[in-house]
């Protein structure tokens, strides 16, 4: 989780577990701070209300930056001024954003006190007989559901492909005898009309 915090006019993205320099804090090392002021919240790409949200942070050391001349002239006056100038800085480590320590602490009681209750609803305590029962009891639930269900019918393919090669002739001669028989009538009275023809002129 991370959160935008404006202290000193400056604004800072925080993380627990960062550190920054900010503009000098009330405190000595080692104390807690309270940065109320929170400009935007989120966790990965989703982003939080920032109602009431507070960074909980604590003060590591009271700094100084480096030094900065400030120099002054004004040319054919004889105007020359020097200064050197340490700016006053507080460096905080981020201890906790809101109550995300909290959030975390509570997921991890629920976690440890989650396999305590669990394991009696489990079965884990039960006697050896207890655990036959539930397992014929399974089975036999098993059994009533693939009955339900009903049988998977036989492949009506031939076992092999010698069986599909004997079947093919099988049907092909068939087929041809109920082709002769059909043709057979007329087969047949073709002779019996060059019979018929053949007799009228003998006469």
């Amino acid at each position: 989780m991370f959160a935008v915090v404006r202290t000193g006019g400056k604004q800072y993205r925080v993380a627990p577990g960062d550190k920054i320099v900010v503009e000098k804090l009330d405190g000595n090392a080692g104390d807690k701070v309270t940065l109320g002021e929170v400009l935007l919240a989120g966790d990965g790409g989703n982003l939080k209300s920032t109602d009431g949200l507070t960074v909980a942070a604590e003060i590591i050391a009271q700094a100084k930056a480096d030094k900065v001349t400030v120099f002054k002239k004004r040319r054919r006056h004889n105007y020359r001024r020097k200064k050197g100038h340490r700016q006053q800085h507080t460096i905080l480590k981020i201890v906790a954003i809101g109550d995300h320590k909290a959030e975390k602490l509570a997921k991890a009681a629920k976690a440890d006190a989650a396999p305590k209750t669990a394991s009696p609803a489990a079965g884990g305590d039960q006697s050896p007989a207890a655990t036959a029962k539930s397992k014929s009891a399974a089975a036999a639930d098993e059994n009533q559901s693939l009955e339900a269900a009903g049988k998977p019918t036989e492949n009506p393919a031939p076992a092999s492909e010698k069986a599909a090669g004997a079947a093919k002739p099988a049907a092909k001669k068939t087929a041809l005898t109920k082709k002769k028989a059909e043709a057979g009538s007329t087969e047949n009275a073709a002779p019996a009309k060059g019979a018929a023809k053949k007799s009228s002129k003998a006469k």
